[in-house]
């Protein structure tokens, strides 16, 4: 045994992707299929190389040509092949299988499992560098019902060779945190990137289900990706489950709210509506092809330089009870945020914002690191077909409602903020609300934390029953009892 001295730092070993397919190779309970389409049969050659992988796998093959693949899995609705539909009828299929051929009496003890992924790796031209779906569908006791892990993952190496590789790790990665790390899915999510680099891969989605899953807050899961640097943008919709940002996004008109929404007040409400309505009589915007979103920034759920979660949850539950998609971001400026949607659409998008933030985008400090300066962010800004929504600001002080006409900026940026509001790309929110303009996230929510009373006033309707019933930010009964009395 190695002598350990004082003054020594703990030092986590990650195990190798040989030693994690040996380990599970060595597992007589462990038992299942390798169903991959796309980049060669990578993960089930980690287990083959490994050694006695004669007790783990039962089958490992490639459904590579379409019409097989139909001809075993079906034909998805879409005709699609890399898709998440694609995916989990592949691993649905193959535990069926399994049930269906090997008896239960002669194996009481086997711990099934399928493995799939469907990916597209890099094009000849060098252009489109691929991305895939993966996912393992296993159990964690004989009698218990199945669990199921999926992932959406980007390319970023620009060799299909090493492509190949990165997702047989991956895959490795995956079925090993399936099975030895399932009792915390924060550290099953980080193992992902066990022997591998984020300048390989990008994984923008992930999902858990199943009784070992139950209680897991799939928005949370979405918050480690970004926490670990895994991704830069992650999406839940109203359910609480994840979205894929490029599927939900793709050629579709955007409408985007940012904010804090700590917690989502009658403003925020008021901005949506109105600016809804204003991008809905837009040309070239369509309803039905238009995507809301509200985006809250990493920055925004940061305090003391840690993220809250619980705060972060209560959040998230505020707005999907309204019935709303939400993206969270690592882009502090605006700009980022327009490119990441321009990789997904062509089509109008817009920003409502309200005039506060709007001062602020104006500020050159936000632009030191870009060679361009505040010239080059707002190429970006609005080189795609892009409008900015100005939501007013009343001025406690005069009285007067601050917008587009009255709004101060510095002088050096005087005549570019002139140029982007008489070329029609800064338009004011107008009909709105005159009574809640001096209602305040951060008003409210130290109302709720002290237990004072008249809050509930200034939210959208259902919101304050939500955060008493969830006892969401902090609220407290007894206090609330002891602010009546």
């Amino acid at each position: 045994m190695a002598i350990s001295l004082r003054g020594d730092q703990e030092i986590s070993s990650v195990p190798t992707i040989k030693s994690k397919a040996l380990r599970i190779n060595l597992n007589t309970d462990i038992y299942g299929t390798f169903a991959e389409i796309g980049a060669g049969q990578e993960t089930a050659r980690n287990f083959f190389r490994s050694g006695a992988a004669s007790g783990t796998i039962a089958k490992a093959m490639s459904a590579y040509d379409k019409d097989f693949s139909d001809a075993i899995y079906g034909m998805e609705e879409d005709k699609r092949y890399v898709t998440q539909p694609r995916l989990q009828t592949m691993l649905r299929h193959e535990i069926d299988l399994i049930e269906d051929r090997l008896s239960r009496q002669k194996h009481p003890d086997k711990l099934f499992f399928s493995y799939a992924n469907t990916v597209t790796t890099i094009d000849f031209a060098r252009q489109f560098k691929g991305h895939g779906w993966v996912g393992i569908r296993f159990q964690l006791d004989p009698l218990e019902g199945y669990n199921e892990i999926v992932l959406h993952l980007r390319f970023k190496e620009t060799d299909a060779r090493l492509q190949q590789e990165t997702l047989g790790a991956l895959g490795v990665n995956l079925i090993y945190g399936a099975f030895y790390l399932n009792d915390s899915p924060k550290e099953l999510v980080k193992s992902f990137y066990d022997n591998l680099g984020n300048h390989q891969i990008e994984i923008d989605m992930v999902n858990f289900s199943g009784p070992r899953f139950m209680y897991v807050d799939n928005r949370l899961m979405s918050l480690q990706l970004l926490k670990n640097g895994m991704t830069n943008a992650v999406m839940f919709g109203p359910d609480g489950n994840n979205l894929l940002p490029a599927q939900v996004l793709y050629k579709k008109n955007i409408l985007a709210l940012r904010g804090s929404f700590r917690p989502v007040t009658k403003v925020n409400m008021d901005m949506f509506e109105l600016s809804k309505k204003m991008f809905f009589a837009e040309n070239k915007v369509e309803e039905k092809n238009t995507q809301i979103i509200f985006e809250i920034t990493l920055s925004n759920l940061t305090n003391e330089g840690k993220i809250n979660e619980r705060d972060f949850l209560d959040r998230a539950e505020l707005l999907c009870s309204l019935g709303q998609n939400v993206m969270i971001t690592n882009f502090q400026q605006y700009f980022k945020l327009v490119e990441y949607f321009s990789e997904f659409t062509k089509e109008r998008m817009a920003l409502a914002m309200g005039v506060y933030n709007l001062i602020q985008i104006f500020d050159e400090k936000y632009y030191r690191d870009l060679s361009g300066g505040i010239l080059e962010a707002f190429g970006k800004l609005f080189y795609r077909d892009l409008k900015v929504y100005m939501y007013p600001y009343l001025d406690q002080a005069s009285g007067e409602y601050i917008n587009s006409e009255n709004l101060k900026v510095h002088p050096r940026v005087k005549e570019l903020y002139k140029f982007f509001k008489n070329n029609g790309k800064l338009l004011d929110i107008k009909d709105f609300d005159k009574n809640i303009l001096d209602i305040f996230s951060r008003t409210v929510l130290k109302m709720i934390m002290d237990g004072e009373k008249g809050w509930e006033e200034m939210l959208p309707e259902g919101i304050a029953g939500t955060i008493k019933q969830k006892r969401l930010f902090g609220y407290s009964r007894t206090r609330a009892a002891r602010a009546i009395r």
